[in-house]
């Protein structure tokens, strides 16, 4: 799940969307928006219905909503075009999205109010509050703190662990993280910054073990309904009967769009679980720029948190490697400073300060932004994989806001995408320039069969399926099973029958001396898929069969399952 435009770099845009749909559905996104009373826009988001829609095409996102918050006022709350293909629901303000990591916010408020209530400091150990926690090194056991599981510098890869809940699986968050005990370190202990995900699973537990609440109830009860945010769910499997919810859409081998399956992340929730509207959101955004107050009655305050909570935060934790721009179009946007606080990460624009966050879920992706010295706030939820779209449409708010040239953002993320998918395309070509096509596996395909373990993952399994085809299934996650085929020597190509996932992968087995299988090793195809299919992070070892067990037979054929009917919610 990316934390920086999650998914920007997907493949060729086609339109499902026809022109005639999109109007079909505008009168009733008119006079929806029209409903909302708000203060006249900056000169510059005169025309910001029609560059959202511009955007929307550009990047093939069925449905976007928008909201503005403008000191202390919601300005904006709108919605684009369609909340699933191929039907007519349009969205609008109340329409829920997957937030995915902008739930990370949400997890450090919840720390911040429990230590602002004294039952935790973040300087606390881990240790200290789950005995039982482990990582794969006893110093970072000992030593790490609170602080530490929110600001991405453990020493743990980008995205490590990432398959024990992407794209979903049968853990639960306590064996989620007792796993982490297994997952390897490849940095030094607050050395680096390196994106995370399951360390939020981790403080998800703390605050379940520190408020004596799950981590739903406190959520629901200490932020949503002093807030009043009453279109907010904990995850998918929290939904109700009658929301008006976005469904998600994927690039199906980076081509074709398609809906992706509604998931849960319940295992990790503190991660990226939450399903939100703009509406919710900006009541999110407007407690936020107001430092924790959520009411006022005369002198006496209403608060979340403290100010002192915000300030720490909002304050860099982790330094980040500032990138250059992928092409010469984003150079405006280039940060002079970037850090990660505490659920936010922090860099400037144009002399301001921004905090912000972005999310990522299959199907969906996000941003929240924050301007504190403008109280400024700006959010877009969109159910498509291509943060160009996001980034596009958040920059353009931004600038009107902060008097800006105004600059076609739509184009610059549109000519960086190109470049993605073109590096990509070269990527390819150079594994097929290598291959050597006429080679052969070592060993008969039956030596390839059997389980697979990795300490952290659990076990994988190479399976025959009948008339000479071979499968690789992962245990725990319904998803990942694809079909095996050979590539070169003694590596093959897993295809996974789920194709929106976008995560092909090669599959490498090495010998013993004496002609056995010793290790299975992992690593996706495309660097467009996703980070956290963290294949190469797997150390798989064939499980060695008990004599007296039953022979392994082959498996049934396996078949993606059916696409749910409209409405249906999936997993």
């Amino acid at each position: 799940m990316r934390a920086n435009d999650w998914k920007a770099h997907g493949a060729g845009l086609l339109l499902c969307v026809s022109a005639a749909g999109a109007a079909a559905q505008a009168p009733e996104a008119a006079a929806a928006n029209a409903a909302v009373a708000a203060p006249a826009l900056p000169e510059q988001l005169q025309d910001f219905d029609a560059y959202v829609e511009a955007v929307r095409k550009q990047f093939e996102v069925p449905g976007i909503a928008v909201a503005i918050v403008k000191d202390g006022q919601v300005v904006l709350e709108r919605g684009y075009g369609l909340r699933e293909i191929g039907r007519p629901e349009p969205v609008d303000a109340h329409t829920l999205f997957a937030i995915a990591s902008n739930t990370k916010a949400f997890t450090a408020a919840s720390l911040s109010m429990l230590a602002d209530e004294g039952k935790l400091s973040l300087d606390d150990r881990v240790i200290d509050r789950l005995p039982w926690f482990r990582m794969a090194d006893p110093y970072v056991t000992r030593e790490m703190r609170l602080r530490d599981l929110l600001a991405h510098r453990s020493g743990l890869g980008l995205g490590a662990g990432d398959l024990l809940y992407w794209p979903g699986t049968d853990y639960s968050n306590e064996d989620v993280v007792r796993r982490l005990a297994e997952v390897p370190l490849s940095g030094g202990f607050r050395g680096q910054y390196a994106y995370d995900n399951i360390l939020y699973g981790v403080a998800q537990r703390v605050i379940e073990e520190v408020s004596g609440q799950s981590y739903r109830d406190f959520l629901s009860q200490r932020i949503f309904a002093p807030l009043g945010m009453d279109e907010t769910r904990y995850n998918s499997d929290a939904l109700r009967a009658g929301d008006a919810v976005a469904s998600g859409h994927a690039k199906a081998d980076f081509k074709n769009l398609q809906i992706a399956p509604r998931m849960t992340w319940a295992n990790v929730a503190g991660a990226g679980g939450l399903y939100s509207s703009v509406h919710d959101m900006s009541k999110w955004m407007r407690v936020q720029l107001d430092g924790g107050v959520y009411a006022r009655d005369g002198d006496k305050e209403q608060r979340l948190f403290s100010a002192k909570r915000q300030q720490a935060m909002w304050s860099v934790v982790t330094p980040m490697p500032i990138a250059e721009p992928p092409v010469p179009e984003l150079a405006p946007a280039k940060p002079n400073f970037a850090g990660y606080g505490e659920g936010w990460q922090l860099t400037d624009y144009r002399g301001r300060k921004l905090v912000w966050h972005t999310g990522g879920w299959p199907g969906m992706v996000s941003r929240v932004t924050l301007v504190p010295e403008q109280k400024l706030g700006v959010v877009v939820l969109t159910n498509a994989e291509l943060g160009g779209a996001f980034q596009a449409v958040t920059m353009r708010a931004l600038d009107a806001y902060l008097g800006a040239p105004k600059t076609d953002w739509n184009a610059a993320y549109a000519a960086a995408l190109a470049k993605s998918r073109s590096k990509a395309d070269d990527d390819w070509n150079q594994h097929v320039a290598a291959r050597a096509a006429n080679s052969k596996p070592s060993l008969p395909l039956q030596a390839y069969a059997g389980t697979y373990r990795d300490p952290w993952y659990g076990d994988v399994f190479v399976e025959a399926a009948g008339d000479g085809r071979w499968r690789l299934r992962f245990g725990r996650s319904k998803d990942l099973v694809g079909e095996l085929s050979h590539w070169q020597h003694d590596t093959f190509i897993v295809r996974w029958d789920q194709r929106w996932l976008n995560a092909d992968a090669f599959v490498n087995f090495a010998l013993t001396p004496d002609g056995k299988v010793r290790e299975m090793r992992m690593e996706a195809i495309s660097p467009l898929t996703d980070f956290s299919f963290d294949f190469q992070d797997l150390r798989l070892a064939p499980v060695v069969a008990d004599p007296a067990a039953t022979p392994m037979k082959p498996a049934t054929p396996r078949v993606a399952p059916a696409r749910p009917a409209a409405g249906e919610r999936a997993g």
